[in-house]
């Protein structure tokens, strides 16, 4: 049986830094990010980012994040992998995210499931997260 979680996240720290620069490319920077959830998940996370920024002002980055906390009334952690689009503006940026199967530890082991994150606000986001246990 699936089930929904939904709620918002705050970014608590944000650590940046261009790894590769040069005239007419993308910048590529990797960043360091911390966040507190709030919602059906509740709890910390730990996220490392690469990003190439266009000369639009778009971005796409690609992150991997450790959750740990509680979901669904359970205990443990669990790393989901995501993709972004930063657009800019009303857009802000959307992400789709996926939790690696096998990555659940504590009450969590067995999670898998999909979800997304929208944010057009400084520091803070918007999640949906669809899940089930193995």
């Amino acid at each position: 049986m699936t089930a929904h979680a939904q709620g918002y996240y705050e970014i608590a720290d944000w650590e940046e830094s261009p790894y590769e620069e040069g005239e007419g490319q993308p910048k590529l920077a990797r960043a360091a990010v911390t966040q507190t959830f709030h919602g059906d998940v509740e709890g910390e996370s730990a996220t490392q980012y690469l990003m190439a920024y266009l000369e639009d002002g778009s971005a796409t980055s690609i992150g991997l994040t450790r959750i740990t906390g509680r979901l669904g009334g359970r205990s443990g952690s669990f790393v989901v992998y995501q993709i972004s689009l930063y657009q800019g503006g009303e857009a802000g940026v959307s992400e789709t995210w996926q939790i690696i199967p096998g990555s659940g530890s504590g009450d969590l082991r067995g999670l898998k499931g999909t979800g997304t994150m929208h944010s057009n606000e400084h520091r803070r986001a918007t999640y949906t997260l669809d899940y089930s246990f193995e």
